[in-house]
């Protein structure tokens, strides 16, 4: 093809599969989190099966960026006066993932955190479905995705061949989380104190789509506009906060 004869398409697909799975680290912690109350047998089926999902859903929600771009104009507009908003699409889809992942994080925590009925947890069988799972692993790759996918959309406009450059890429990172995620799932599993700081990063996340999700729908509170959080600050702020529980790991197995 055409397109690969070109060195801007090389460099914008080498990116783009970058940023694909750094945006795709935290879909892995959810989906290893989530399969992990699943008998051991099914917990690799249930990570394949929720990757091959978000690869599917982004891909569909390439084809479907016409949409996506129509999902900008708001359909609901309220101003109470000190609250104002206008409602799109976006804003509703994030506003909703970031919800979802407030509530079930910090239902994990708190079932963590009270060792009772974790130890309890530990004993009896896990009952819980493998569809049960898949059913959270998709609603939540949709946000991931979408949140994904407007991110793809942003880096490649005006880039020959955006829509091939995007499909490849998602492809290339999907396959590549495939074969990580088994050591990363293991690791943050098999750490209590890393999957505590998997579920904390997962609050922040959720609270970034929301604040992203009122920011699209130009939410504004006595006057002051809800701003985004700079996504390179989160990151920064996770991966300091990982680098120090590597220290205390390092320590603790010297001791």
């Amino acid at each position: 093809m055409e397109i690969f004869l070109h060195l801007e398409t090389w460099v914008s697909l080498v990116t783009l599969t970058f940023l694909e799975i750094v945006l795709g680290i935290d879909n892995i912690i959810f989906i290893s989190i989530t399969a992990n109350k699943l008998p051991k047998n099914q917990v690799r089926k249930a990570t394949l099966i929720g990757l091959a999902m978000a690869m599917i859903t982004r891909i569909l929600l390439l084809f479907s960026i016409t949409l996506l771009i129509a999902l900008k104009n708001p359909f609901f507009t309220l101003d109470i006066g000190w609250f104002k908003t206008s409602i799109t699409g976006q804003s509703i889809i994030l506003f909703l993932g970031g919800l979802f992942l407030l509530y079930k994080s910090t239902k994990e925590i708190r079932h963590k955190v009270s060792s009772k009925e974790h130890e309890k947890k530990i004993k009896t069988p896990k009952i819980i479905s493998l569809k049960n799972v898949i059913t959270q692993i998709i609603l939540i790759d949709i946000v991931f995705s979408f949140d994904s996918i407007l991110t793809a959309v942003g880096m490649t406009n005006g880039v020959n061949g955006a829509l091939t450059i995007m499909v490849i890429a998602v492809i290339i990172s999907i396959i590549i989380m495939m074969v990580f995620a088994k050591p990363i799932s293991d690791f943050v599993n098999n750490n209590p104190t890393i999957q505590m700081l998997a579920l904390a990063f997962l609050i922040l996340i959720g609270f970034m789509l929301i604040t992203e999700g009122a920011h699209l729908s130009h939410t504004e509170f006595f006057n002051n506009s809800v701003g985004v959080i700079p996504k390179g600050y989160l990151y920064f702020a996770i991966a300091f906060s990982l680098g120090v529980e590597m220290l205390n790991l390092r320590i603790k197995k010297r001791e």
